[in-house]
């Protein structure tokens, strides 16, 4: 399968350099990037990625043309998921730099996009079967910011907790910032669950402000499950009855054990059946 990439407007088949010398977000992590989920051939959840990365964008003063709209960009995925031959499930990878030039000091606060598509083994939010163990990354402390809630291309914490993880024989680590409250995961956004009520770290804490972390907060309160975002200690770990994940590709994930603590995944099945239904009425599928 060739499989094709929007350089900025250009479309190239990706079994080749696409990417042109000097791309600041190469150089500097100088951008911000989206992951979106493809769903029966079309991208999901297109408004809320968009209006985030935009907003990224904007924190990072640079400069954002009005036409770079949800329609816009789900026309140009529309087009990669055409000609690369993806029917089913997918996934893309959309971002948006800062133009080429300067140094630390850029010389323009011009923006430009890349897209990329890939297929995905299913059309539809599948939950693990077996649980995943986790534990807590103590190398790294995240420290909010004006930039936490966005998905920068500053994502060494996150690569190095993920290789920390893969070292130990663990599926991912909780991340924490300076006074030990737990933000999030090498890859994903973190719900506990106790008594039937969900928690999961507030915006406020600094933890990125994921869209399927939004969307599960949405189903709950639709479906009257209580939730609360707060302050996660280690030790409301070893308290609760359920942890799961969630992200835009993955969905959600349930955690099944966290060092010699053992969860159910009761609610991450409830949820998971909630949110494959959400889209298929929205697809029509």
């Amino acid at each position: 399968m060739v499989l094709y990439v929007n350089n900025n407007g250009t479309i190239f088949s990706n079994d080749a350099p696409t990417i042109h010398a000097g791309n600041r977000g190469h150089l500097y992590g100088d951008g911000v990037f989206e992951s979106i989920r493809i769903m029966a051939g079309k991208p999901i959840n297109i408004q809320n990625h968009v209006a985030r990365m935009i907003q990224g964008a904007n924190v990072l003063k640079i400069n954002t043309p009005t036409y770079y709209s949800a329609a816009f960009f789900e026309e140009k995925i529309l087009e990669l998921i055409e000609k690369s031959g993806i029917q089913e499930g997918g996934r893309c990878r959309m971002s948006i730099d800062r133009a080429t030039g300067g140094a630390y000091l850029p010389e323009s606060n011009d923006s430009t996009f890349y897209i990329e598509v890939y297929p995905y083994n299913v059309s539809h939010f599948e939950l693990n079967a077996k649980g995943l163990e986790v534990d807590i990354y103590r190398d790294i402390k995240l420290h909010k910011n004006f930039l936490s809630n966005y998905k920068t291309k500053t994502g060494i914490p996150y690569v190095m907790a993920s290789i920390s993880a893969n070292e130990l024989g663990l599926d991912d680590l909780f991340l924490t910032n300076d006074k030990g409250n737990i933000l999030e995961s090498g890859s994903f956004n973190i719900f506990i669950v106790s008594n039937g009520v969900l928690y999961t770290p507030g915006l406020e804490e600094g933890c990125i402000a994921g869209t399927m972390r939004m969307q599960i907060i949405n189903l709950a309160v639709k479906n009257n499950i209580k939730i609360y975002e707060c302050s996660i200690l280690p030790q409301n770990l070893l308290s609760a009855d359920e942890v799961f994940f969630t992200n835009a590709i993955r969905g959600i994930n349930w955690v099944g054990a966290y060092r010699t603590k053992r969860y159910q995944n009761n609610m991450s099945r409830r949820l998971v059946v909630l949110l494959n239904a959400f889209w298929e009425n929205e697809l029509g599928i």
